[in-house]
């Protein structure tokens, strides 16, 4: 059976709708860098997703491009995750989409090192036409944070996060935002599929002591 992160990990990516505190280790991803409303059709946002799958899985089967990397080993694609901030503000405000800024990552196993996903920005441009020119390997250690899984509309979140919010404080805990620990999402519905009323998403944000 191939590796699956979410079932492994699942303190990581399945958490229970109510909030929890969770240690997050050091990652790797394939990330690109963006701004503006993810929502745009066509825009910069659905640009990169589309970079970030096509890389993806062209690791994932590079033993069938005769591309071996050591320590390889079968596994599942893990989830659409995002970074997401307002330059100036802490957390998120969901009625400014068009000043959005985020950071789009899908993780990657840690035998994936930077020649490699090289490599495969070399293919999927030649292959797929896709310019991969913004993607790239990205070592973060997000530590300490709150935790929760939303269900429903990314529009409802603000309501999730009171919640959350409103339990780190009972427990000694603040929040911790920077340029480097953000508001962030791991998507683990399809919205193609899913009703929008079951979509789950889990919200993770960066806390400290008091």
């Amino acid at each position: 059976m191939p590796f699956d992160f979410k079932k492994e990990y699942k303190d990581l990516y399945f958490p229970k709708t109510e909030p929890c505190i969770v240690m997050v280790p050091t990652m790797n991803f394939i990330a690109v860098k963006g701004k503006g409303d993810p929502n745009e059709e066509n825009g910069e946002y659905s640009k990169a997703i589309e970079v970030l799958y096509a890389l993806s899985y062209t690791l994932k089967f590079s033993p069938k491009n005769n591309y071996y990397i050591e320590g390889y080993f079968d596994y599942v694609v893990p989830p659409l995750e995002g970074f997401w901030w307002i330059p100036g503000l802490q957390g998120m405000d969901y009625n400014r989409k068009d000043l959005l800024h985020w950071l789009a990552v899908i993780r990657l196993p840690d035998f994936v090192k930077p020649e490699d996903l090289d490599w495969a920005k070399g293919v999927v441009e030649s292959k797929k036409k896709l310019d991969c020119a913004k993607a790239g390997f990205l070592t973060f250690e997000e530590g300490v944070c709150v935790q929760v899984m939303h269900i429903g509309a990314f529009d409802d979140e603000p309501k999730t996060i009171d919640k959350m919010h409103a339990y780190i404080d009972d427990i000694g805990y603040v929040l911790d935002f920077s340029d480097t620990r953000m508001h962030h999402e791991i998507y683990l519905s399809d919205i193609r599929k899913v009703k929008v009323e079951k979509w789950k998403t889990v919200i993770r944000h960066p806390i400290k002591r008091k």
